[in-house]
C-alpha cells in the first residue's frame, strides 16, 4: 500500500534548487516500481525497473518475489492482482536483487512517491541483513506537484497521461515503471 503522511510526502521532495540542478543530470537514471504483498514494506512481491540512459529507454526487468512475510492481504491483492500462488516458487529478494544492481549500478533511482519504493527497498535490505548502497533517489510525485500544480490529482496514471503516456496496467509494477520514467524524461 502507498498511502504515506502529509508530512511523509513534503518530506520526500527536494527544494526548487536542487530540482533545477538535477533536470540536467537526469539523462541517465533507474525508474523503480515495488507492489507489497501486505502492509509490510519487507513484502515485496514484485519489482519492475526501466533503465533510462541518454535520454532512451534502453532496458527494463521485472520480476515476481517471494515477500516476506509470505502473505497477501485482501486490499494489496485487489489492488496489482497478485496472491500468494503467483509467488510461491519465485525467487526471494536477494537473488532477485543479485540481478538487478548490475542494472542499475552508477544509476540515480527515481520512483513515483520515493518515500513507499525507498522505504521497501530500505526494509528489505534490512530484513535480509544486506548492505544498503545509499541509493541517490528522486520523486516524480513531488516534482508533478510543482510542474502541474493544476492537475486533479497526481497519481501516477494522472501525471503520466499529462506527461503524454498512457498507462495500461497500472499497478504492474514494469507498467508503473515504465510510466515513472516517461514522466521523469519530461519534468527531471
Amino acid at each position: 500500500m502507498k498511502d504515506l503522511s502529509k508530512q511523509e510526502q513534503s518530506d520526500a521532495c527536494i527544494n526548487s534548487a536542487e530540482r533545477k540542478n538535477t533536470r540536467a543530470k537526469l539523462k541517465d537514471f533507474a525508474a523503480i516500481d515495488f507492489e507489497t504483498a501486505n502492509n509490510e514494506r519487507t513484502s515485496v512481491c514484485s519489482v519492475g525497473i526501466v533503465i533510462v540512459r541518454g535520454g532512451q529507454i534502453v532496458d527494463s526487468f521485472y520480476s515476481l518475489i517471494q515477500p516476506e512475510p509470505n502473505y497477501y492481504n485482501y486490499w494489496c491483492s485487489q489492488i496489482h492482482g497478485l496472491c500468494r500462488e503467483d509467488t510461491e516458487d519465485s525467487p526471494i529478494f536477494p537473488d532477485v536483487w543479485a540481478k538487478v544492481s548490475p542494472l542499475i549500478e552508477g544509476l540515480p533511482l527515481v520512483a513515483h512517491n520515493k518515500p513507499f519504493d525507498e522505504g521497501c527497498l530500505k526494509a528489505v535490505f534490512r530484513c535480509y541483513q544486506m548492505d544498503y548502497p545509499d541509493y541517490e533517489f528522486f520523486d516524480t510525485l513531488c516534482a508533478s506537484r510543482q510542474a502541474f500544480p493544476d492537475l486533479e490529482n497526481h497519481q501516477l496514471q494522472t501525471v503520466a497521461e499529462a506527461c503524454g503516456y498512457i498507462l495500461e496496467n497500472h499497478h504492474h509494477a514494469l507498467a508503473d515503471a515504465e510510466a515513472c520514467a516517461w514522466i521523469a524524461r519530461e519534468i527531471l
